[in-house]
């Protein structure tokens, strides 16, 4: 589903070059649930954007369900990030005039708006147990209510890879426990990829995998032991 070869990320400052991704190669495969981990500065944010194709690596590929979204023209790269990936932050990213149904709806309406784009949104709030907040909007909502609106956004096209960005970093340890179950539960119902970058050590054994990045270098690359 993933495949990154040789990535690398450098930004420049003046003279000055700073390296935050050092050559980086792991393949995830169709349906895994990966955490990435590492401490602030390790490059795991600057690595999430860069397999949503919202940076340009400096050097090496990034293959999406076997597109190298790399430095595809950014009206191909849209269509591709419609169609295939789904994304949950840690600041929602809600649109604040829109109610909880219409923010859900608005990755259907954004790719032609066939089918019944209202159905499946009212379903989906209604599988995150949000069925009584359909005309609410993010201000009338709780942090962890309006982090449900997100995350049944981002499967309402049905994309086979979802990104989340520190999903329970904003929410109480109640509310994050709550999102993080409905996420992997929903994960694994569509046998969706799901790329999750966390600094947790408890959200990151929930995972299949774990990989973990030091000083823009994977150090670690861990499969999960079921016992």
């Amino acid at each position: 589903m993933i495949e990154v070869r040789g990535l690398k990320k450098s930004i420049t400052n003046g003279a000055k070059t700073v390296e935050i991704l050092k050559g980086i190669d792991f393949i995830v495969p169709q349906g895994q649930f990966v955490a990435i981990m590492g401490s602030s500065g390790s490059g795991k944010s600057t690595l999430l954007g860069l397999l949503a194709g919202l940076d340009t690596p400096t050097e090496g590929q990034v293959l999406v369900d076997g597109t190298d979204i790399s430095r595809m023209p950014e009206d191909e790269l849209a269509q591709v990030r419609g169609r295939k990936i789904g994304f949950v932050f840690q600041s929602y990213q809600l649109i604040p005039t829109l109610t909880a149904l219409e923010n859900v709806m608005l990755p259907h309406e954004l790719n032609g708006g066939s089918g019944d784009g209202r159905a499946r949104a009212t379903a989906l709030l209604t599988s995150v147990g949000l069925q009584d907040r359909l005309q609410h909007y993010p201000i009338q909502m709780s942090g962890g209510e309006q982090q449900r609106v997100a995350l049944a956004r981002a499967f309402v096209l049905d994309p086979p890879l979802v990104l989340a960005d520190e999903p329970t970093g904003n929410l109480d340890s109640t509310n994050g426990q709550h999102v993080l179950d409905l996420l992997t539960e929903r994960q694994r119902d569509a046998t969706t990829t799901l790329v999750l970058v966390t600094h947790d050590p408890q959200i990151a054994d929930r995972a299949d995998r774990r990989i973990i990045l030091r000083d823009g270098r994977v150090v670690a690359d861990e499969v999960a032991v079921r016992v």
